[in-house]
């Protein structure tokens, strides 16, 4: 405010324009599973003080150097390492890293630890109210005031199978608008997983949230010099991530070239132009699977969500589901600023900022359309009294060109040319 009484001269800075919303990332895993930190741990470290680092407490990694020095190389029985391999395979990531797995508590008959005695309550999680200490997924709710981001895809490979770390996963991307990549057990054929999305089965779930994947995949082991198989989840993990890179979260990971796999768990029937085929059925049925036919190498495909087809609308779509969660994520802490302020500079500010902000996406090709409103009827006079305003806005993700018709017409009246005509 300007002094009541000024001998002199003043600048006063009046800032105006649409105040810009700033977009939260897109690419960040959030990695939950075991890893052998007692093999880890650096000279001149205590023992007490590297495992306070790397059980339980989020752990940022961002480079493949940065996942070994934490958790080690890939190691039989693990499943940090297998992960970070796999996602990293893909290029650079975003990855908060959870081990649960606790060589002190975590032991077998004799003593030495053992990562199998890991069970789904580890994984899942606690809260102490006491400590105000998290475990396993449940770390999830305090990633973004430790990093100022959170997780947009949740990963538990090999966990994930059983069907309490599954439904918790999917109830933790509800509240924090994310991913859950869900493997399908590994030995089942196309029909079984078919069968598991049915009344009663493993995979029964029309969750937006949850991405089944089948079947698993072929890696090369150097440290076996043979083939092992892999969850698919983790692979799936990277590829989505290199998406988001290199193109845009708008962009569906389908038809995009898994790396560093050698195969897959059986082989499944896939032609872009017969609907009978394994791949296309398991998509039918809201299940992400693997195409490889001659010269495509292997390749993501599917583009819906467990969502499908129990729920048709758009928003089944994987691209589209978290098309709408990043920028309704965006908006909200980008609204911040305005909280508190007079009523009157809030609508003003907010409306600017939201609507440039939609035209930017539509103009990247993030929306085909959208706008924000101000609207009366959803405004009364009783909210406005009370400090309480809603702000409508409708946009559009595009949807994944997923099926592309041609129809052929036999036009003999064409033959004309040939006499001139």
């Amino acid at each position: 405010m300007p002094a009541n009484y000024l001998h002199g001269v003043e600048t006063i800075e009046i800032v105006k324009g649409p105040i810009p919303v700033r977009e939260v990332k897109s690419a960040v895993i959030f990695l939950v599973g075991t890893a052998p930190v007692h093999l880890t741990k650096p000279a001149g470290v205590s023992e007490a003080d590297w495992y306070a680092q790397t059980i339980n407490n989020p752990v940022l990694v961002l480079r493949r150097e940065d996942g070994i020095t934490y958790f080690g190389d890939a190691t039989p029985g693990y499943t940090i390492p297998y992960a970070l391999d796999a996602i990293f395979d893909h290029g650079g990531s975003t990855i908060i890293v959870v081990n649960v797995f606790d060589p002190r508590r975590h032991k077998d008959a004799s003593g030495n630890p053992d990562p199998s005695t890991v069970i789904q309550a580890d994984i899942i999680g606690t809260y102490d109210p006491t400590t105000g200490k998290r475990s396993g997924l449940k770390v999830i709710d305090e990633l973004y005031s430790r990093f100022g981001f959170t997780a947009k895809l949740i990963l538990c490979p090999v966990y994930c199978e059983s069907p309490g770390v599954m439904a918790e996963m999917i109830a933790l991307c509800e509240t924090h608008r994310a991913l859950a990549l869900i493997d399908a057990p590994a030995g089942l054929t196309p029909q079984q997983v078919i069968n598991a999305r049915g009344a009663g089965g493993q995979l029964n779930t029309s969750a937006y949230r949850a991405v089944i994947c089948y079947p698993h995949l072929k890696v090369y082991d150097t440290a076996t010099n043979s083939e092992r198989l892999e969850p698919f989840s983790q692979r799936l993990a990277g590829v989505i991530a290199k998406v988001d890179h290199e193109e845009g979260y708008w962009y569906s990971p389908s038809n995009h070239e898994i790396l560093g796999i050698i195969g897959v768990e059986r082989p499944i029937t896939c032609a872009i132009n017969d609907p009978n085929t394994e791949a296309n059925i398991l998509n039918e049925n809201g299940i992400v699977t693997v195409f490889n036919s001659f010269g495509t190498g292997y390749r993501v495909w599917g583009n819906r969500s467990a969502a499908w087809p129990t729920k048709s609308d758009p928003k089944n779509f994987i691209s589209v589901r978290r098309t709408a969660d990043i920028i309704a994520e965006s908006i909200e802490y980008a609204t911040l600023q305005f909280l508190d302020k007079p009523i009157t500079v809030a609508i003003d500010g907010v409306l600017s900022m939201v609507n440039a902000f939609i035209r930017t996406l539509i103009g990247r090709g993030a929306l085909v359309d959208g706008k924000c409103y101000f609207l009366k009827d959803k405004n009364p006079e009783t909210n406005l009294a009370n400090g309480h305003l809603t702000f409508t806005y409708e946009i559009m993700p595009p949807t994944p060109a997923e099926r592309i018709t041609f129809e052929q017409v036999i036009n003999i009246e064409l033959l004309k040319k040939l006499v001139g005509g």
